[in-house]
């Protein structure tokens, strides 16, 4: 008698949408961008945002899609979710989550206990509504509450979280802030103009610029 076996089928789409909020959406996007340009020449640090997360085989119906997860010792492949079974066991070490006005409180306990459950070493949640930031680093085998979080520093990241009156800022190590494409474009926009008015100067002064 032949059997066969029912092939696994782990869809690349949860039908939810990534934000349901532009500072939801600018948040995912500033942290994401920000933890891929601390580890841009690190091969071996994926990150990924609203990427479903899968880490039981043969169960499609357990995941979650964090908002934004770190993962060290993984490549920066490209992939249509992330099936931990197939990725050497390795969980995401890191989960970030902004919160939306729609979370209730049971979505987000569902959330923590995904995460505690299956090997997150650090979780944090942002609630931008009430500039309120949580963590959580796991000790002996549990994720226990961070206290205070105001100047942490992810053991994992090496970033600092603060909150000021414009929301969360997380700040590298070497000092600088995270920031958005959007700023990140408009800071080098005005280096660009700077150095043109500079290079304008010096050639009312009779002094080519390309020669400095």
């Amino acid at each position: 008698m032949q059997v066969t076996t029912e092939q696994i089928i782990y869809p690349s789409s949860d039908g939810q949408p990534m934000a349901e909020s532009t500072i939801q959406y600018k948040l995912i996007v500033k942290i994401k961008e920000g933890c891929e340009a601390l580890f841009k020449n690190d091969p071996n640090v994926f990150v990924a945002a609203d990427l479903l997360w899968y880490p039981v085989e043969g169960r499609s119906d357990i995941s979650q899609a964090p908002d934004t997860m770190v993962i060290f010792g993984r490549s920066k492949d490209d992939r249509p979710s992330y099936m931990q079974f197939v990725e050497e066991n390795i969980a995401p070490q890191v989960v970030f989550e902004i919160r939306s006005h729609n979370d209730r409180q049971a979505k987000m306990y569902k959330k923590f206990v995904f995460y505690n459950r299956y090997g997150v070493e650090e979780y944090y949640l942002y609630d931008p509504e009430n500039n309120d930031l949580s963590g959580w680093q796991r000790i002996e085998g549990n994720l226990e509450l961070i206290e205070p979080m105001e100047g942490w520093i992810s053991p994992r990241l090496g970033v600092r979280f603060e909150l000021g009156e414009d929301g969360l800022e997380i700040y590298r190590p070497d000092g600088e802030a995270f920031v958005s494409p959007e700023e990140w474009r408009e800071e080098r926009n005005f280096e660009r103009q700077r150095a043109e008015r500079l290079a304008a100067k010096l050639r009312e002064l009779n002094i080519d610029p390309d020669r400095i």
